[in-house]
């Protein structure tokens, strides 16, 4: 989750989950469809298993997981990105290895584990979700020689943000390692800043910077 100004509004999860419906019910499609490019790297790159996205959003990683033989289950609290991650998934012929549940990260539980958790982009402005509390709770669902991957934006995700969203705080690999807390059962593969170059929502492209971290559960 990500987009829109920034402000200093704390909400309830009903709070946020009514903002990104509304998001979401502003236009036919939000993101682009397209794959987080660390996350297609970080997938080729460990054995295909069982795969988990925390707000999946409208699917692009879930679906691509799925076509490259994963099993996936998407997670987000809009309703209406849900419905379109579903679609997504049956357009592509991957829906018998993909699942798509509306729930509150910030409370949501499952006994199941996985070998790959991602949270790509797991940023919500300007209502604010848990996030620290969501990636502690997300190494819980990382199997035994299991991967987990947070990808978020370090600086503004294109060059047309308003003053607000410049002032954001946005989290450092520091940040998302230290609400992780990995102990001794757990690999730090990587901690770091990744420079890429975006296309912003006026077709120009912008030099920004996310920041990558990567754990492997023993």
């Amino acid at each position: 989750m990500h987009e829109h100004d920034l402000t200093n509004t704390r909400t309830s999860g009903a709070d946020a989950r009514s903002w990104w419906e509304a998001r979401y019910a502003e236009r036919d499609g939000v993101w682009s469809g397209r794959v987080n490019a660390v996350l297609a790297t970080v997938a080729a790159g460990v054995p295909v298993g069982r795969a988990l996205d925390l707000g999946c959003g409208e699917g692009g990683d879930v679906v691509w997981l799925a076509e490259h033989g994963w099993t996936a289950l998407g997670i987000d609290l809009s309703v209406t990105a849900l419905t379109r991650a579903s679609a997504a998934a049956v357009g592509a012929g991957v829906e018998e290895r993909t699942a798509f549940v509306a729930a509150d990260l910030a409370s949501w539980d499952t006994s199941a584990r996985f070998d790959l958790v991602t949270a790509s982009f797991l940023q919500s402005w300007p209502v604010e979700i848990p996030r620290a509390d969501i990636l502690r709770a997300a190494a819980g669902f990382v199997a035994p020689g299991g991967h987990l991957l947070v990808t978020a934006h370090a600086a503004p995700p294109h060059g047309g943000v308003s003053e607000e969203m410049r002032a954001y705080r946005f989290p450092t690999p520091e940040d998302d390692l230290a609400a992780l807390r990995p102990d001794a059962d757990w690999d730090v593969l990587e901690a770091a800043r990744r420079p890429r170059t975006a296309t912003g929502p006026d077709g120009h492209e912008h030099h920004t910077v996310d920041s990558v971290v990567l754990v492997r559960r023993h």
